[in-house]
């Protein structure tokens, strides 16, 4: 059955709770994680995913979709807690926060649960740094109807403050997988066919082919490298195929999420032609 409470001191244990899960410690500790929006929370309802604990604002304006999103939770069983917005900017950590947040259940994303056949393009990231380029990567995949996103060896915390507000709620239509790379390969190369368990393709200047002229096949791994690094040559020894985007002007790079959306667009544009 649902709880339903009101709190007006900083001092509450709960508003303890609720400000601790901005820190990765606490949030491996309770398993649990932080989301904040009308919009995010609207996202994960329609999904099948409601919160545990749901946090609102005391005088915020009336929405249907909040009354849904209270319904979705009463339901469930999960708390209700409404507070002062003071209080929600401490929980949040935003001076102007959002007038509802939630508190979820982390995902579980061993590679073990991946269906590698649920979608022709995945996305795999490898020791991405930025929460904000974890969060558009899962955007990203979200919008060329990927299955997910794959976090290899020290990526960024995808369960974040940051990394979810990035992810405009495609941190709950996106599978998200966290592995070793010594773990990763020998799992993509399971299975049957040319390309084993699926074709692995690495943004690279190394021996590449052009973006637009590579032959993606299903399903199709793309990988991006660190922020400042790239991908170890290992890494890119490794894979099936190892591609390119030309660069017209004075930079020599793009940013690694943006790579990856160039990527993921034009192997969706391939495939589909197949």
């Amino acid at each position: 059955m649902a709880v339903r409470r009101t709190i007006t001191g900083f001092s509450n244990p709960l508003v303890k709770f609720l400000r601790s899960l901005r820190e990765k410690k606490h949030r491996k500790q309770e398993r649990r994680f932080l989301a904040e929006g009308l919009r995010l929370l609207t996202d994960a309802r329609e999904c099948g995913i409601v919160p545990e604990i749901l946090v609102m604002a005391i005088g915020r304006d009336p929405h249907p979709l909040l009354d849904a999103l209270e319904d979705a939770v009463a339901a469930a069983g999960g708390d209700i807690v409404e507070m002062d917005v003071e209080i929600l900017a401490k929980v949040t950590g935003k001076d102007n926060p959002q007038a509802v947040a939630g508190v979820f259940a982390e995902f579980d994303t061993r590679l073990a649960t991946l269906d590698r056949a649920a979608a022709p393009i995945w996305l795999v990231a490898q020791a991405l740094r930025d929460p904000g380029n974890l969060g558009t990567m899962l955007r990203t995949g979200d919008a060329v109807g990927a299955g997910g996103l794959i976090l290899l060896d020290d990526c960024a915390d995808p369960f974040s403050v940051e990394a979810v507000r990035a992810s405009m709620g495609a941190i709950f239509t996106q599978k998200i997988v966290t592995a070793r790379w010594d773990e990763f390969l020998p799992w993509l190369r399971e299975g049957a066919g040319a390309q084993h368990g699926g074709q692995l393709v690495a943004a690279s200047l190394r021996d590449p082919t052009d973006y637009r002229e590579a032959p993606y096949a299903a399903p199709c791994f793309l990988m991006v490298g660190n922020e400042s690094q790239g991908l170890p040559q290992a890494y890119e020894e490794a894979c099936d195929l190892r591609v390119t985007i030309p660069m017209l002007g004075r930079a020599d790079s793009l940013n690694a999420a943006v790579a990856g959306a160039v990527l993921a667009y034009e192997a969706l544009a391939h495939l589909r032609r197949d």
